[in-house]
């Protein structure tokens, strides 16, 4: 018990710390400039992420990301309390009006202060109906192992996508529009 609110508590001081900072592009590739020792630009790094089961607040129906092999995946760390977030689930919205579910999206919420009744009221007031998770501490720790503390960063608008072949790379900050998204995925990883 003791371990895990140790966990609980270095992630909520990982999030604050990375709420105060600002994130550079690297200027290069679009993609936004995290701990190079935690990125590999082809996707070969660590998968267990995309391994670990998830649970759908609205649903619960459990799955994994690589449940979805096959298909684009956009992953969207967010909070509740955050404007900049709503904007950006906003665009998400617009891509699925355009694409449908040729996409997956998956709002994964980063906060350890929110729970389930929060985010499904998020869900609830906005229209949204795609994946809604509050993310598992494993799963918290596996992404940032991998992207930098960036991905918890939720003012930044940080998303992931996961290629059709499982391969992800982040996505540069800030809100990216319907057409930036979709953009992004025809690019591909």
């Amino acid at each position: 018990m003791k371990k895990m609110m140790l966990t609980i508590g270095v992630l909520v001081l990982l999030f604050f710390i990375g709420c105060s900072k600002n994130i550079i592009p690297d200027g290069n590739s679009g993609i936004a400039a995290a701990d190079p020792k935690n990125v590999d630009n082809a996707g070969d790094v660590d998968t267990d992420w995309k391994d670990i089961e998830l649970r759908d607040v609205k649903t619960g129906e459990t799955f994994k990301i690589s449940d979805f092999k096959g298909k684009p995946i956009l992953l969207e760390s967010f909070a509740v309390w955050c404007p900049t977030c709503k904007k950006q689930q906003d665009e998400v919205k617009k891509l699925h009006e355009q694409v449908g579910d040729d996409v997956v999206s998956v709002s994964l919420d980063t906060d350890p202060n929110e729970g389930e009744q929060k985010v499904i009221e998020h869900v609830n007031r906005h229209g949204y109906d795609w994946l809604y998770v509050v993310s598992p501490v494993e799963l918290t720790k596996s992404l940032i192992d991998q992207f930098g503390t960036g991905i918890v960063q939720a003012p930044q608008a940080p998303v992931i996508l996961v290629c059709e072949d499982q391969s992800a790379r982040l996505l540069q900050r800030g809100v990216k529009s319907d057409s930036d998204l979709l953009s992004e995925i025809v690019k591909g990883c």
